[in-house]
């Protein structure tokens, strides 16, 4: 151990603190043995017919499937369950930076900076990384190649990759090893890392993969352990087809957490945190943990960066001030929902606690356009789950225009359509009109302009919105102040509308739209 221990300086750090901190145990800063389950590396499939074990995988544990209902609808909401058997991982102790670009815990400079011009699209230093840098757009692809009724199929994903990567500036593509979503009939998850990659491979010519930044992401909540962070990174890369990942995420917090809470509530409930979901097992994964796992995987050229989604300025600065005690690598990220009906991000402690001055992490915004309803195609007809009038809400559902005329995203997504939401967005589009240009043009160059935003994830379901978004981040002048100012004073009205909600009924007994606790 001495001579593992002599090899540099952050090895010997990492020691110091193996004896400062009891969660971390013996054998060469080994983890603690509380993983709830372990999930089975999955294989890469050529098509989206074949049967991915991402989504069959028969372990002793549950499946990630299982682990997505618990975790969202039984261990955020606290509706608790079963912990799992334990089973130690050990961890990789830090050896020598190996990845691309190599692992620091020393800030290489300022999040947010722009470091470059390509074809108009401005590329921003994304944490304190120095080396990672991405657009200000980058790819969502939650839906690509799924069965959903106006998802891109695999021609349309590789036009998109095409206009955006090689023809317009873009460099970056956000993904999850839960993609597409949904999945299933035929397309399981997995098959949007899978798409990527046939895409990589094939353009191989046309572009280099270090001019591509791949951010994915591995499933939240109890699947985050040691072992499950190396093996899912594995199948990942595999799915890919590449060797390393440039930032790797959780997709949710490995800890409850309010702010995963996709309802309309971000109380926190010490009831849903000593729940048996989280509590069973020894608990959740270790901050400690999490970080000298993912120092392991960057050690191994497995990826250049990590970061979080879905996450808060607790669970930000604690994982930074972790990693810093630690001598590991700190998170470069923390992607969030953002857009003009949610700027929770801005007043909650996140944009102070990631700001260059503070804990230097970028910020991926995701949802900018609110599952549509800031493109403005549902203000003269409302989505089918709102409208009074059945017989078109009929035919809504029959032919939608998007996903809030469908029976399971229109209930999911309900905290864009609060009747605060709507009136909010009523005001934003006036402030669009008065100034030439379309609801979702405002509502992108909005989010360009805000200091905590890094980059902004768009999904698109045609080449005509891709455009028109590259169009929004390649435009020279910024919104105006009076403009600006215009947004503001409506925000003011109700500074978060997406929780806001005046049909709660005296039945509903603290629970939401989704059954999330609330208030």
């Amino acid at each position: 151990f001495h001579s593992i221990v002599m090899t540099n300086t952050r090895t010997r750090r990492i020691a110091a603190a193996a004896a400062a901190v009891p969660l971390l145990l013996v054998a060469a800063i080994s983890v603690r043995t509380a993983s709830a389950f372990q999930t089975r590396q999955p294989t890469a499939h050529s098509s989206c017919s074949t049967t991915s074990s991402l989504a069959n995988a028969s372990d002793s544990g549950p499946s990630r499937r299982t682990v997505l209902g618990a975790g969202l609808f039984g261990g955020i909401f606290g509706s608790g369950g079963s912990g799992g058997a334990a089973a130690a991982a050990a961890a990789v102790v830090p050896t020598s930076p190996s990845s691309p670009g190599g692992g620091s815990n020393k800030p290489k400079g300022p999040t947010n900076e722009v470091v470059k011009v390509v074809r108009g699209m401005k590329h921003r230093r994304l944490g304190g990384s120095g080396d990672i840098v991405v657009s200000e757009l980058g790819l969502g692809t939650q839906r690509w190649v799924s069965l959903d009724h106006n998802a891109p199929d695999e021609k349309l994903c590789f036009d998109f990759m095409d206009e955006a990567i090689l023809k317009s500036g873009v460099n970056l593509l956000d993904t999850a090893e839960q993609y597409p979503i949904p999945s299933g009939g035929g397309c399981p998850e997995g098959s949007t890392e899978e798409c990527i990659g046939r895409w990589l491979r094939e353009r191989k010519g046309s572009v280099k993969r270090e001019d591509v930044v791949i951010a994915t992401k591995l499933t939240g909540g109890r699947n985050v352990t040691p072992r499950n962070i190396k093996q899912d990174c594995e199948g990942s890369l595999k799915r890919l087809g590449t060797d390393y990942i440039d930032v790797y995420q959780l997709h949710w917090p490995q800890r409850y957490s309010p702010q995963s809470n996709w309802g309309q509530s971000l109380q926190y409930q010490v009831e849903n945190d000593k729940s048996p979901y989280w509590r069973n097992g020894g608990g959740p994964t270790s901050f400690e943990d999490l970080c000298i796992s993912m120092e392991g995987l960057i050690q191994e050229g497995k990826i250049r960066g990590w970061g979080l989604c879905n996450d808060n300025a607790y669970g930000l600065t604690a994982c930074t001030r972790t990693a810093k005690f630690l001598g590991t690598t700190p998170p470069v990220n923390l992607q969030g929902d953002f857009s003009l009906i949610d700027r929770k991000s801005e007043e909650n402690g996140v944009a102070e606690a990631a700001s260059p001055y503070n804990e230097n992490v970028g910020f991926m915004a995701y949802n900018a356009l609110a599952s549509g309803m800031l493109t403005g195609k549902y203000r003269d007809v409302p989505s089918a789950m709102d409208d009074p009038d059945r017989q078109r809400a009929s035919k809504s559902l029959e032919k939608p225009r998007g996903r809030m005329d469908t029976r399971g995203w229109g209930g999911t997504l309900h905290r864009y359509r609060t009747d605060a939401a709507r009136a909010a967005i009523e005001e934003y589009a006036e402030i669009a009109k008065r100034n030439n240009m379309s609801l979702a043009e405002l509502s992108l160059r909005w989010c360009r302009q805000r200091n905590l935003v890094t980059t902004t994830l768009v999904g698109h379901t045609s080449m005509d919105q891709l455009k028109e978004s590259i169009k929004c981040f390649t435009t020279k002048e910024p919104l105006s102040e009076q403009i600006m100012w215009d947004i503001d004073v409506v925000h003011m009205k109700n500074r978060l509308p997406i929780f806001s909600n005046a049909r709660v009924g005296k039945d509903w007994y603290g629970e939401g739209i989704i059954g999330e606790p609330i208030p």
